[in-house]
């Protein structure tokens, strides 16, 4: 178990909201000396609790404001004619095959959630068709997201 406690959760908390936040801003808002923060910063890089940082797209501007969450069963192994794919071979072929966000595998009736952004229903419709289409793919149901908080 990683030794990560309240402050470590702090500056985390601080970096996702702002990654480009620089140390002496944090040490101000956390009232941690400067140098114990940047510290802790390496050490949650070297720990891999920070994986990498990241930006807050705002996808209207870019022309994708649409965001649906693709919900998909694998066909169970009877149903396959030819050699039986596992859970992880179809997530495979749906993560090379379509422009997704991200793919996530999950419990349930679904085996997979699917986030994806496109331009308009057209865009998505089209995906969709293609999802279905995808070796592994019994069924897929989509959930179009109206707004995010």
């Amino acid at each position: 178990m990683l030794k990560i406690d309240e402050k470590d959760l702090l500056i985390l908390d601080i970096l996702k909201k702002n990654a480009k936040l620089q140390t002496s801003r944090i040490s101000k808002i956390t009232k941690i000396p400067i140098t114990t923060v940047h510290n802790r910063i390496k050490k949650l890089k070297k720990l891999g609790v920070i994986k990498k940082y990241t930006i807050d797209i705002d996808f209207e501007k870019i022309g994708k404001p649409i965001l649906a969450y693709l919900l998909v069963t694998a066909l169970s192994y009877s149903e396959f004619k030819e050699k039986p794919l596992t859970q992880n071979e179809v997530a495979e072929i749906i993560k090379k095959s379509l422009p997704i966000e991200e793919i996530n595998v999950i419990t349930g009736v679904y085996d997979f959630m699917i986030k994806v952004r496109t331009k308009n229903i057209e865009e998505l419709s089209n995906l969709v068709l293609a999802l279905r289409k995808l070796r592994g793919v019994s069924k897929t149901q989509t959930t179009i997201s109206l707004y995010n908080l």
